[in-house]
């Protein structure tokens, strides 16, 4: 213990710390009786310390390393994404500091709201940037899932993906036709069927209630599949996006500005009043928090420089299907924007903002 705590430049008491609270046990012990690291011991220190490093607290360090479904590379990439972003967002500050100093030199006055801006928002942003690693449940979205589905015991989760949003105190069965998806689910996850929105393989009523978060877009006839949620449930609950408002495109600076070809992903996509009439369902804005753990498109919205980085952008459908050089392009020019202080100047009035309506629709039906 005292060889490892020297070569990671840790105190002893750390690794003892660790020990007692489950976080990295030494899993060996020496001919002498000591407790020794095992080399898979070593990789978890590696990455525990890597993550606290980062300014993860011990909870969410201790749900990271523990995620059943990344392996040490996948921790390796994520760690690589976030500092890659902290350094990316430790250039912008340090440009706009460059600015400031520049203008104070010419004697021009900086008003206490953008020393405001400069310090406190950007630093505030830093901080919780770090938790937009991942995908994951957002708990307050969450929260409004599972309000949606009431005292629903018997759940069915139509394109559940590695499973995000499917409630733990409910008899859940996952339908899920992506073999990459259903390996990824994590250990205890609920069971998962091979099939298609399109056509479950249920009889009718067989459930309480169907769900489906962030997948209806994905399907290849969406309206099929929602008739047929609603023929095997007794409700439904649809996380889905709405482009029925004129000017639905300019909701969102990132697609405004930078990525119009968004416009051309939902091409065709039912509209949010003609899914509604197919399920009988009531619509509720959905809105995405500031701080948004779920890493979907719309969650960097007021952290911009998440979408500079690679690993944030591959979580997300949408940037795959506008193609490599509409992202080349948005990312150099939203870089340019960032840099040059243009894009705080177009969204001066987000930082303000605890949440935006940026078009999720939640249909309950």
């Amino acid at each position: 213990m005292g060889r490892v705590a020297e070569l990671a430049g840790v105190s002893v008491r750390t690794l003892h710390h660790y020990d007692e609270i489950g976080l990295v046990r030494p899993s060996t012990r020496t001919p002498a009786g000591y407790r020794a690291y095992a080399a898979h011991d070593v990789e978890r220190l590696r990455e525990v310390l890597a993550y606290r490093r980062l300014g993860f607290g011990l909870r969410e360090v201790a749900e990271l390393v523990d995620d059943a479904s990344t392996d040490a590379v996948a921790h390796l990439r994520r760690l690589r994404g976030l500092l890659l972003e902290r350094r990316d967002r430790a250039h912008a500050m340090v440009t706009a500091i460059d600015r400031e100093i520049e203008a104070r030199a010419k004697g021009l006055t900086v008003t206490p709201e953008e020393q405001l801006e400069l310090v406190g928002a950007r630093l505030y942003d830093a901080i919780g940037g770090a938790y937009t690693a991942t995908r994951r449940s957002d708990p307050r979205i969450a929260t409004q899932i599972r309000r949606a589905l009431g005292d629903a015991r018997a759940v069915l989760n139509v394109g559940a993906g590695t499973g995000s949003y499917e409630p733990s105190d409910r008899e859940v069965t996952a339908v899920e036709p992506s073999a990459v998806m259903r390996r990824q689910r994590p250990a205890g996850a609920a069971p998962c069927v091979a099939a298609t929105a399109e056509s479950l393989p249920f009889e009718e009523r067989s459930f309480d209630v169907a769900m489906a978060v962030s997948t209806v877009h994905h399907w290849g006839d969406p309206m099929a599949g929602l008739r047929e949620m609603r023929r095997v449930a007794r409700r439904v609950v649809v996380l889905t996006f709405d482009t029925d408002e004129p000017g639905w495109q300019d909701r969102f600076w990132l697609t405004r500005d930078y990525l119009p070809e968004f416009a051309g992903v939902l091409d065709g996509f039912p509209s949010l009043a003609g899914m509604a009439d197919t399920i009988g369902a009531r619509t509720e804005p959905v809105p995405v928090p500031w701080d948004c753990a779920d890493g979907l498109f719309e969650a960097y919205w007021r952290r911009p420089t998440a979408y500079l980085q690679d690993h944030v952008r591959r979580a997300s459908s949408v940037w795959t299907r506008v193609g490599p050089e509409a992202e080349r392009r948005a990312v150099r020019s939203l870089g340019d924007d960032l840099a040059s202080g243009r894009w705080a100047e177009r969204n001066r009035g987000l930082a303000q903002l605890d949440s935006a309506d940026l078009g999720l629709r939640l249909l309950v039906a």
